[in-house]
């Protein structure tokens, strides 16, 4: 069923509109712009053409079958557009119209759940912002197109969504999916967790939730999830003020904070603390290998950095231990002045091939689970950072330990973290964030059947 809206053939756009700046016009152009391979239909019966394309009077009026429907009309028009894609024999719609349950109108929103189930008509909304499958070139939305990659996002809120989706943009983050499901009357959160398990361009789902209405229903779909892959969570509505602010978005009740870390932790959900702190994870769980023990080695060329690591570790319950006899015999052509106790500083003079060399003698024994390295390079000279991130970027692979970098200094390093991301190493820019990626490593843990 799911592949009728996230691998349709064709997609009809209900209110689509000659006018720019309107939802049901920016849709379309969106669709159109994001080179969508199959066919598009706008259905708007005060106009024969948009954007160059023929225009329907109604979907009963398109000849040909149509997968996915989006509709974007008043909500008194919603019941009616429904009844058409029965009719039609169209079962996948995306209701991105609002003015239902979010504001106090259950009525109307039971009448459109109630409509399409007379016809088996699944619905993604309503008051959502759509879907997006980057694999297959759809933006069935009117938010940002994010590029190709194996994270998927599920929302609840629709503008969080969207501002997600240019963020990602702007951090070269790639998106698989992406489904705002807004007021949930139909398809909720579970069913396209369900979907997304087992979707092969998916490494890693993401996800934010404000409330649930089937608890059951959620905590199976999660634990189906992370027998296969990992979730990350973030949960709106933790406070007083917040669980207020839930009921007036989407109508759905924010639940007990207790109630949901319980679930999130039997279910083997990673929770999150925000956006940037869900993709940090994100990136790392998608690149790398889980950690297979709790051993983090620090190579550093600058001790503050290293220590902000090692005490964020620490926290997080991952080990920093010393190395070995064998390990330190190993890292026994740094000069005195580099400490060997991990973190391994090379100081400000460590050069491209001390990092290298440093590198493969922590991991020449099988001790470390991990590798944590950081670069605070000279302002005068930041070469060094970029050479150091083509050497280390093929010294990792060859090593096939789980490792992150931690190249700081802004505008500096920018090509070296281009080299480290090109090849899938995740580059963070602080300690801090970077220790979590690592504890993300760590804590994912494929729960098993019973």
């Amino acid at each position: 069923m799911f592949s009728q809206f996230f691998e349709p053939e064709s997609v009809a756009i209900i209110g689509a509109s000659k006018k720019p700046l309107k939802v049901g016009h920016e849709l379309l152009k969106n669709i159109i712009d994001g080179n969508f391979p199959g066919k598009i239909y706008p259905i708007n019966p005060a106009a024969d053409e948009i954007l160059g394309l023929k225009c329907y009077p109604s979907i009963l009026d398109v000849k040909e079958p149509v997968d996915l429907a989006v509709v974007v009309v008043p909500a008194q028009a919603v019941p009616e557009a429904i009844k058409q894609c029965g009719e039609k024999g169209t079962k996948a719609v995306v209701v991105i119209s609002a003015g239902f349950s979010e504001i106090g109108n259950k009525t109307l929103e039971e009448e459109v759940v109630r409509i399409a189930r007379q016809y088996g008509v699944r619905i993604i909304g309503p008051n959502c912002t759509g879907i997006i499958n980057t694999h297959r070139n759809l933006y069935a939305t009117m938010e940002s197109r994010a590029g190709r990659g194996d994270i998927a996002f599920v929302t609840q809120s629709g503008a969080l969504g969207g501002a997600v989706l240019a963020w990602a943009i702007e951090k070269g983050i790639g998106l698989s999916k992406f489904a705002s499901y807004g007021n949930a009357c139909d398809v909720d959160e579970s069913d396209l967790l369900n979907y997304l398990a087992d979707d092969p361009q998916t490494k890693v789902i993401t996800l934010y939730i404000e409330g649930v209405k089937n608890g059951r229903k959620f905590f199976e779909a999660a634990k189906n999830v992370t027998r296969k892959k990992p979730l990350i969570a973030i949960k709106g509505g933790l406070s007083k003020a917040g669980a207020r602010s839930v009921a007036s978005h989407t109508g759905s009740l924010a639940g007990n904070e207790a109630i949901y870390r319980t679930v999130f932790k039997q279910s083997g959900i990673i929770e999150a603390d925000g956006i940037e702190e869900m993709f940090d994870m994100a990136r790392a769980l998608a690149y790398l290998e889980p950690m297979k023990g709790d051993k983090v080695a620090i190579l550093t060329n600058s001790g503050g950095p290293a220590v902000l690591a090692t005490d964020a570790l620490e926290r997080l319950g991952l080990k920093v231990p010393e190395p070995p006899e064998k390990i330190v015999r190993a890292l026994d052509f740094l000069p005195p002045v580099c400490s060997r106790k991990n973190p391994i500083d090379l100081t400000a003079e460590g050069s491209p091939e001390a990092y290298v060399k440093a590198f493969r003698a922590l991991f020449s024994e099988e001790y470390y689970d991990a590798g944590l390295i950081i670069d605070v390079p000279i302002a005068w000279d930041a070469r060094g950072a970029t050479e150091a991130a083509k050497l280390l970027t093929e010294a990792i692979r060859e090593v096939g330990k789980p490792t992150v970098v931690c190249w700081m200094s802004g505008h500096l390093v920018r090509d070296a973290v281009a080299v480290f991301e090109e090849n899938k190493i995740p580059n963070y820019e602080t300690p801090k964030r970077a220790a979590k990626a690592l504890w993300a490593l760590y804590s994912f843990k494929r729960v098993t059947s019973p």
